[in-house]
């Protein structure tokens, strides 16, 4: 499992500096509001891909929490940062309607902080 926290946690990475490059060159002339909500799920998510490689090193020693918290990461990524992205997508993208599933991805990543200081004070 370590190597899929670390794996995720590079892919991650990875878009999350394409969002940036898109945030900075594609939403040129967006709305104020929509440059910030954009600029925060890039930094949620660039701040979780560091988390995941965490979780990724620090899997065996932590155990079954650790490993859960390594899945609250990456559904919360999805969930919190995803929705994000999904209203300043393509038309395809935003007929999704996905916003209230952003509140849920928030407080998964904060489970998965909660399950990894778990893990890491039980030991």
């Amino acid at each position: 499992m370590e190597r899929l926290w670390v794996g995720f946690g590079a892919i991650f990475g990875l878009t999350t500096v394409a969002m940036a490059a898109y945030a900075a060159h594609g939403l040129q002339g967006a709305a104020p509001a929509t440059l910030a909500a954009v600029g925060n799920a890039v930094q949620m998510q660039g701040l979780h891909a560091l988390a995941l490689l965490f979780t990724g090193l620090w899997g065996r020693r932590g155990g079954l929490l650790a490993q859960l918290a390594g899945l609250a990461f990456v559904v919360g990524i999805v969930l919190f940062c995803g929705t994000i992205y999904q209203q300043v997508g393509p038309d395809w993208l935003r007929a999704w309607r996905m916003s209230r599933l952003a509140p849920f991805g928030g407080t998964t990543l904060m489970l998965g902080w909660g399950l990894l200081a778990v893990a890491a004070l039980r030991r």
